[in-house]
């Protein structure tokens, strides 16, 4: 992309696999994960609400699918596959071209606050039924706390990418 383009034109594009893409999804997704996981294992416990144990849902993810589902699997899965790889390839290619073209005046916090809610229902509505968890948790505190996460991630990690795509930044 040159400096002339413009932030629509950025979030409206498939965009192309670069080793600076590559960079945007890791620090994205990092940015987001620390985001979930200081809300999900230390805020919401410091307030009184449930707390978060997401590895677990991975460890049960996997051990229903029939791969190793050890305490370290777990961790590599939701630390780093699904939270520093997946979800931001998700918001890079999917949900962020799609938004854009739906609505386009839509501000990038809304979008990826839509987006976090569509992760939330991903994860704790789809992917807890696989691991033979009650669906959405049983509608319980950590679902609501879940909720909350997926969002403050989506928001994080949309915010980390639009700050490195800032023309402003350059």
């Amino acid at each position: 992309m040159t400096p002339s383009t413009t932030a629509a034109a950025r979030s409206t594009a498939f965009p192309v696999l670069s080793a600076q893409t590559l960079m945007l999804i890791v620090i994205s997704g990092a940015v987001g994960t620390l985001t979930f996981d200081l809300w999900g294992k230390a805020i919401s416990p410091l307030l009184g609400f449930a707390q978060l144990a997401p590895e677990g849902l991975a460890r049960g993810f996997l051990g229903s699918v029939g791969l190793p589902n050890s305490a370290a699997m777990g961790s590599f899965m939701h630390l780093f596959l699904v939270g520093v790889i997946a979800y931001p390839v998700g918001w890079l290619f999917v949900a962020r071209p799609i938004i854009a073209r739906v609505a386009p005046s839509l501000h990038w916090s809304v979008a990826s606050a839509i987006y976090g809610v569509g992760l939330w229902v991903f994860a704790i509505g789809g992917i807890t039924m696989i691991a033979g968890l009650p669906f959405f948790l049983g509608f319980t505190g950590i679902t609501w706390v879940a909720l909350v996460g997926h969002v403050f991630y989506a928001i994080a990690a949309a915010g980390a990418v639009t700050y490195v795509e800032s023309p402003d930044r350059r």
